[in-house]
């Protein structure tokens, strides 16, 4: 059986790391969208305030099969 699948765009943000952002942001894709299958980091980002990073963010390309 064949399947199609769709592409959203997300950013996630992290206080602890980068790993955590990726996993916030999948968690919180699989809250809204079904089927969820993988995601790809496209960006990642730090924020810092006097040389301390203050935050970890990602941009995801989340993947999701569509109900057939």
């Amino acid at each position: 059986m064949a399947s199609v699948a769709r592409v959203t765009t997300i950013t996630a943000r992290s206080e602890q790391s980068f790993d955590d952002a990726i996993s916030v942001g999948v968690a919180r894709a699989s809250e809204t969208l079904r089927n969820v299958s993988g995601a790809w980091v496209k960006e990642q980002k730090i924020e810092a305030s006097d040389g301390v990073i203050t935050g970890w963010s990602v941009t995801l390309e989340v993947t999701f099969v569509l109900d057939d």
